[in-house]
């Protein structure tokens, strides 16, 4: 069994906001291939999948622990269901991709993410990671306002059409392909070209958000 576990803040605050846009890959997962509604466990949401023509299983997860304590989360998911953390893949988002780009990698460090520091404080750093882009702010300190702020509208569409592909490329990624499961998002969604690290398109406010 997989465990797709897509990292984010709860409540309606923070639906919108580019540091939950692993909570937004898990949805587009769970409306492709969820069985059944998604349920309170593991302190988390959680709902069981299967994916693409073999019905491959998983178990997909939101946290609901707030960002820096997502690593409870998923650690009591693959405890319980006794998941190989080689059957890990987290979701969340990359500041040092461009919006609506993509890229898996396994293991490394956190890279000042939060959510990501947390697992690897739970069960180590081998899992593996769907990074998704959101950009850089140019400006170090406005990161935290960047991150904890909405997706300007420019950027909507590229990450909604991010969010599909990695539900209909989803095979790949039970069948263990990371190399073509990030191809084939690339083919089905491509995404546009600017430097992720340039300025973004409408400035975001801190609202004091779990980062």
């Amino acid at each position: 069994m997989l465990l797709l576990a897509g990292l984010g803040n709860p409540g309606p605050k923070y639906q919108a906001h580019r540091h939950n846009i692993g909570f937004m890959a898990a949805q587009a997962l769970a409306a492709r291939w969820g069985i059944g509604s998604a349920r309170e466990k593991f302190h988390g949401l959680v709902q069981e999948a299967r994916i693409g023509p073999a019905g491959s299983p998983a178990l997909l997860l939101r946290p609901m622990t707030f960002m820096n304590e997502s690593g409870r989360a998923v650690a009591e998911a693959a405890k319980f269901y006794k998941i190989a953390i080689a059957d890990i893949v987290v979701f969340y988002d990359e500041l040092d991709l461009a919006p609506g780009r993509f890229r898996m990698k396994t293991g490394g460090g956190a890279a000042g993410h939060n959510g990501i520091r947390s697992i690897i404080a739970h069960l180590g750093p081998e899992f593996r990671r769907a990074r998704l882009g959101i950009g850089h702010p140019g400006d170090r300190d406005k990161v935290l306002g960047h991150v904890l702020g909405d997706f300007a509208k420019s950027e909507q569409d590229s990450i909604a059409r991010l969010c599909a592909a990695i539900a209909e490329a989803a095979p790949l990624l039970a069948a263990g392909e990371d190399d073509k499961f990030q191809a084939e998002i690339a083919r089905i969604a491509p995404a546009p070209k600017f430097n992720p690290r340039q300025q973004a398109s409408r400035p975001s406010d801190m609202d004091g958000g779990e980062a």
